[in-house]
């Protein structure tokens, strides 16, 4: 299979695919010293082959993967008598470092291992088949290329991680979260369930690092949109209320006036 480039893959700037494909290579065939501008993997499918990088080489076989990172001189050749067959992928994006810190592998760490009937090499294989799509694949790219990075932070997680890491990850879900579903009835109950952590560790957290509960994050958030309704529509105060996940009209324009010191009313009439 010829390796695939294509610009088409790059509409997702958290991650994406801008490469794959398999070969059974020849004897001794080879690749560098050069560097890579992304990440990529390599799955060897049968046969054997060395990978070198930072001045130390590894003899990889069948069911072992190397990981390149972007601008890191590397090179890797096949065996003489028995060359490997493999299959790869490329990645990019502003969060593929992220991603694969939550993992164990780097560049000191480059060598794992899976199974042909491994989930790992199943949607490896499935973004590789993936790319023959006639239309729409960028969308079935994308998602297998995340349930790919999800079966890495599983299998090969990241123990290093410190706390202050988990932290601002816990904070960074929450926004994200709360941002999404603001508009419905939704409990700060329901947003420490969803990150799986307890809710006054959640409140602990966002006293610590926004200075404010979660409560009054999520208060905020729903006041700030209703402001921006009353300026730019012509919605009732009820329906900007229900817009912003208030079903009581009442209790929002209450709300309302205690931190706007003012009614929607006398906000929209003010503008």
């Amino acid at each position: 299979m010829n390796p695939i480039f294509s610009d088409d893959f790059r509409n997702n700037l958290d991650l994406n695919l801008y490469t794959c494909g398999k070969e059974a290579c020849i004897g001794k065939h080879s690749y560098g010293p050069a560097i890579r501008s992304g990440y990529m993997i390599h799955y060897v499918l049968k046969g054997k082959g060395i990978f070198k990088v930072h001045e130390k080489i590894y003899h990889l076989g069948e069911n072992e993967a190397f990981l390149i990172e972007p601008n890191v001189l590397i090179y890797y050749e096949a065996d003489a008598e028995n060359p490997w067959e493999y299959t790869w992928i490329g990645f990019s994006g502003v969060k593929a470092k992220e991603y694969l810190n939550r993992t164990s592998l780097n560049m000191y760490n480059p060598i794992f291992t899976f199974d042909h009937d491994s989930k790992l090499a199943r949607c490896m294989d499935n973004i590789v088949n993936a790319v023959t799509l006639p239309s729409n694949k960028d969308l079935l790219l994308t998602s297998r290329l995340y349930e790919f990075f999800y079966l890495l932070c599983e299998i090969y997680p990241n123990h290093k991680i410190t706390g202050e890491l988990k932290q601002q990850k816990y904070i960074e879900d929450a926004l994200r979260f709360i941002d999404q579903t603001y508009p419905y009835s939704i409990t700060i109950n329901d947003v420490a369930k969803h990150i799986s952590i307890d809710r006054s560790y959640l409140h602990r957290i966002f006293k610590q690092y926004l200075n404010q509960s979660p409560q009054e994050f999520l208060l905020n958030l729903r006041i700030e949109k209703s402001c921006f309704l009353l300026k730019s529509s012509t919605l009732k105060i009820g329906d900007i209320a229900r817009s912003v996940g208030y079903k009581d009209v009442l209790l929002f324009s209450k709300i309302f006036k205690k931190i706007k010191k003012c009614t929607p009313s006398e906000y929209r009439t003010k503008l």
